[in-house]
């Protein structure tokens, strides 16, 4: 479907690939992976066509079709709602439908045969096509991917940037490419969505490449890992843990190579000294050199790994509770975030606090913080000195700086060797600890932000989506460092593999309370796949309501000469009921339309949450109206 000969791509005089090879068939599900700058993005803007290499080709089958999610997307706006925007991976089948509309307008006025015949045509392709269903697919995969109903008829201008980066999923989701292009899809998803995609990723029809850095993902999704290396592209059949052991394996018997023909080549270089004056050796001297000069050089393996050799500690040692939150309530107008719920932090506590976006993860770390208002008691324990990481304080290192001198303004009073220690931890060596913060990456402030947290000698750390824009060899040295760290810690994480590794506790709200598993993410996943099953029965027997002849069974049945009155009389209060509330949901989506509400967060949220509530009062109301009108025809047709 795709294949990448002899391709070579140079930035400056940099090469990033020189003579890569790689080959995509149409159903392969592939992970990009390697160090951040190996140009994983670079390849996939390659393939798409917005940059074009320095010598090698990239061909293309004819039926081939491409779809590429990129972060560039996330200035994308519109005043488009996001069903609309989904709905443009339709846009043959949406022209068609207007086209319909169109003409059925047409028709109402005029009555034309020509007309009629071209509707009955086009409703035929329109029906062949799906067209029908097309709106509830858009439906199902944007809210698949976590929004709610009522969120798909706003704007998209009026969402955050890793929001409208999911309508851009969905969209790409619903086109249906040859080859989906994926740049860090999880960096935007809670776990919910990343479960729902993985799922939809695994059942996909055509070719997917993925750049991520979410192990469990890749293990979830791909059967091939391309790893990006020394300029080159090497393939590996398998998931992300498999290649993990195919790559040690490659590189223990790349490594032995490498020994032996180093070996052999001092050896040889012994005997050209040695013997390189002497006549009667100079036919044998000058074969060797010339057996050197041909020799295929075995490359020495370069290790992408890191360890962390420093130990990050701290002088106070708290008492037994960190924080304890006591009947705690957090509300945004509207919206309840937490009600009346309590918890307790320990000293030794490593809580990873999970679940889906909009359910106050952050407002709670902020809350335990400190810095959140909040109804109820929030007492901090003995002796604690907190640290906060959160993306947002990328912001605040100061651009000027020089990394080193970033890390010494930090007040942790350890000498210019320690820091140098901790900067080479986290991958800044030699030189690098010189650079300026303003040229830094994203995955490189992260690192000096989060360096910066670990020397501060807290010995409760809150830590808000830490992994975010680190590499797997980042995230490693993260990894190691909370598993050393003696302290007290939560942290707010969707990398399931991440949180598997350092948690000791799993936090989650539900139910606007704070809930809490004791164990391992592991533990944790096992147990409410089986609490989900188990609850899944009982749920679906609730919602099925009784047949009508049930229904006369279980209650007694109107005597004859028994008035109807009562039950009219009702029925015609409920559908007085129902228009009135029907009146007040149409009022309240046209506030919903006005610049004054859309544009103000709060006062959106307030309207958004009287529309839901008034459309399941008209929910109630319906059901209550037919097994009235059931009761009455019952009555009417027995006596």
């Amino acid at each position: 479907m795709i294949s990448i000969t002899n391709l070579s791509y140079f930035i400056g005089g940099r090469a990033l690939y020189e003579n890569a090879n790689m080959f995509i068939k149409p159903k392969d599900k592939i992970g990009l992976i390697g160090l951040n700058g190996r140009g994983k993005s670079t390849l996939l803007k390659l393939i798409n066509g917005e940059l074009t290499a320095d010598s090698g080709s990239i061909s293309k089958s004819n039926e081939c079709s491409l779809g590429f999610l990129n972060q560039d997307l996330l200035s994308y706006q519109t005043d488009d709602s996001i069903l609309t925007v989904a709905m443009l991976a339709f846009k043959d089948v949406v022209d068609m439908e207007r086209e319909i509309e169109t003409l059925i307008h047409k028709l109402e006025k005029e009555y034309r045969e020509d007309w009629v015949e071209k509707l009955t045509r086009l409703q035929e392709k329109y029906d062949h096509l799906g067209g029908y269903g097309l709106q509830a697919k858009a439906e199902e995969v944007l809210e698949g991917i976590g929004f709610n109903t009522a969120d798909l008829h706003r704007p998209l201008k009026e969402f955050s940037g890793g929001w409208r980066m999911r309508v851009m999923l969905a969209k790409l989701l619903l086109e249906k490419p040859s080859l989906l292009m994926l740049d860090e899809p999880t960096n935007h998803l809670d776990l919910p969505s990343i479960e729902w995609v993985e799922e939809y990723l695994r059942n996909y029809e055509g070719a997917v490449i993925i750049v991520s850095h979410d192990r469990r993902f890749l293990d979830n999704v791909v059967t091939r890992i391309v790893d990006v290396t020394q300029q080159q592209l090497i393939s590996y059949e398998g998931n992300y843990s498999f290649y993990l052991e195919e790559k040690e394996l490659r590189e223990e018997i790349q490594q032995n190579a490498f020994e032996n023909q180093q070996q052999k080549i001092r050896q040889t270089e012994r005997f050209i000294e040695r013997f390189r004056a002497k006549a009667t050796k100079a036919r044998q001297v000058q074969s060797r050199i010339k057996a050197l000069d041909r020799m295929d050089r075995v490359e020495e393996v370069i290790q992408d790994t890191a360890a962390v050799n420093f130990k990050f500690t701290f002088n106070q040692q708290p008492g037994r509770y960190i924080v304890t939150l006591e009947d705690i309530s957090k509300a945004y107008g509207d919206l309840q975030i937490l009600n009346h719920t309590s918890a307790t932090i320990e000293r030794g506590d490593k809580i990873a606090l999970i679940g889906a976006n909009g359910k106050g993860k952050s407002t709670l770390l902020r809350i335990i913080s400190g810095s959140e208002k909040i109804e109820g008691k929030r007492t901090l324990g003995y002796n604690v000195i907190q640290g906060f990481f959160a993306q947002h304080q990328l912001e605040s290192l100061h651009v000027e700086n020089e990394i080193l001198d970033e890390l010494k303004q930090a007040g942790s009073g350890k000498t210019e060797q320690q820091l140098r220690n901790v900067l080479g931890c986290f991958l800044f060596s030699d030189e690098d600890v010189f650079k300026k913060i303003k040229v830094l990456s994203g995955g490189e402030k992260s690192r000096v932000a989060l360096a910066k947290t670990l020397i501060s000698e807290a010995n409760f750390l809150l830590l808000d989506e830490p992994t975010n824009h680190l590499d797997f060899v980042s995230e490693n040295i993260l990894i190691q460092a909370l598993q050393q760290y003696q302290g007290t810690f939560v942290v707010v994480s969707h990398n399931r593999h991440f949180i598997s590794q350092v948690a000791n506790k799993i936090w989650y709200i539900e139910d606007h309370q704070i809930k809490e598993y004791p164990g391992t993410y592991e533990e944790y996943d096992y147990w409410k796949k089986k609490r989900d099953v188990d609850e899944k029965p009982l749920i679906e027997k609730q919602s099925v309501k009784p047949a009508p002849e049930q229904k006369d069974k279980e209650k007694p049945k109107p005597q004859n000469g028994q008035s109807l009155k009562p039950l009219k009389r009702e029925l015609e209060q409920t559908e007085q009921q129902i228009e009135s509330l029907t009146k007040e949901k149409n009022k309240l989506e046209e506030q919903m339309t006005l610049p004054e509400v859309f544009g103000n967060y709060a006062k959106l949220q307030e309207v958004q949450q009287a529309f839901e509530d008034v459309t399941l009062k008209i929910e109630k109301a319906n059901l209550r109206w037919e097994e009235l009108a059931e009761k009455i025809d019952h009555h009417e047709k027995t006596n």
